[in-house]
């Protein structure tokens, strides 16, 4: 590409902008919410992601050994507990622990439980975490095939929850992003299209002189990548102050959830809204510009 035709390529395309300053202005502040709605939502996601794995490794199966079974004896099933495909761990516990915890429960009436340490009717167990609770029947029914495993207890309306919540986070998530893109798009296109439309008679004038496509696009390309970029630039500062608000004034205030910082996910971020509004910008000014060129 020649540098004078590029700049004659950034010159027009400024110049389109401006020569449509309500409609550009009104183009970005469309753009700029969708943009700072799908970006909100998808931290939101994200953080929301990071609180359900951490429930996740709160969704447990408490396993109990064979009452023939000495603490030795069922010391020796952890190696067969943690070969299983979703086990991440085992933790022992020792049914003298477990009689210790029955007595903090119950506080001052722990007194019924006195005398049951030599005569322990409880059992020896195992705490398994999981690595994934979508798996969390597959996970019970190969523990209970395990010999000397007596029962299992287990949460898995908790587990099932779990899975719930992060199906439908990402599905709005995904929902989200696809409605506002269509809605940037298609405000871009306008946005365009109103510039294509002041220059029609400019266009058709450098058509039968033999200008090509590319030369009459290029400068519309570049209106829409302009307004697709600044509006990138305006979300993500706005972004930052949402972000803020929400976790300091709101989540940190009612200590509901703990929130990754802000500075650890505005590069990433910051490229994600610059990427989106080049791919905003290009999609609604190709679509329109081709459009114009058929006729």
């Amino acid at each position: 590409m020649k540098r004078w035709n590029l700049s004659y390529y950034l010159k027009e395309g400024v110049s389109n902008f401006f020569s449509h300053r309500l409609m550009s202005v009104a183009a970005i502040t469309v753009i700029t919410a969708c943009l700072l709605i799908t970006s909100s939502f998808s931290l939101m996601a994200y953080n929301l992601s990071l609180q359900v794995a951490k429930l996740e490794t709160q969704s447990e199966i408490m396993v109990w050994v064979e009452d023939s079974y000495d603490q030795a004896k069922a010391r020796e099933l952890e190696g067969q507990i943690l070969a299983l495909d979703n086990v991440e761990e085992a933790q022992f516990i020792p049914k003298e622990d477990s009689l210790e915890d029955y007595k903090n429960q119950l506080g001052e009436d722990a007194y019924i439980l006195e005398g049951l340490e030599d005569d322990n009717p409880l059992r020896d167990g195992y705490r398994v975490t999981m690595r994934d609770i979508s798996l969390h029947q597959q996970t019970v029914e190969g523990l209970e095939g395990i010999e000397g495993i007596a029962e299992t207890t287990s949460k898995k309306e908790f587990s099932d929850s779990l899975i719930k919540v992060r199906g439908v986070v990402n599905a709005i998530c995904y929902t989200l992003i696809a409605m506002l893109g269509a809605v940037s798009i298609f405000i871009i296109s306008n946005t365009v299209k109103l510039a294509m439309f002041a220059r029609r008679e400019e266009i058709a004038i450098m058509r039968m002189m033999g200008a090509t496509s590319h030369f009459i696009r290029s400068p519309f390309v570049v209106e829409g990548l302009l307004l697709g970029e600044i509006s990138a630039l305006i979300a993500f500062g706005l972004e930052w102050l949402v972000y803020d608000y929400i976790a300091e004034g709101l989540v940190g205030a009612t200590g509901l959830m703990d929130m990754v910082e802000f500075s650890a996910l505005s590069l990433p971020l910051l490229g994600v809204l610059l990427v989106a509004g080049l791919a905003l910008g290009s999609g609604g000014s190709v679509a329109t510009i081709r459009k114009f060129l058929k006729v």
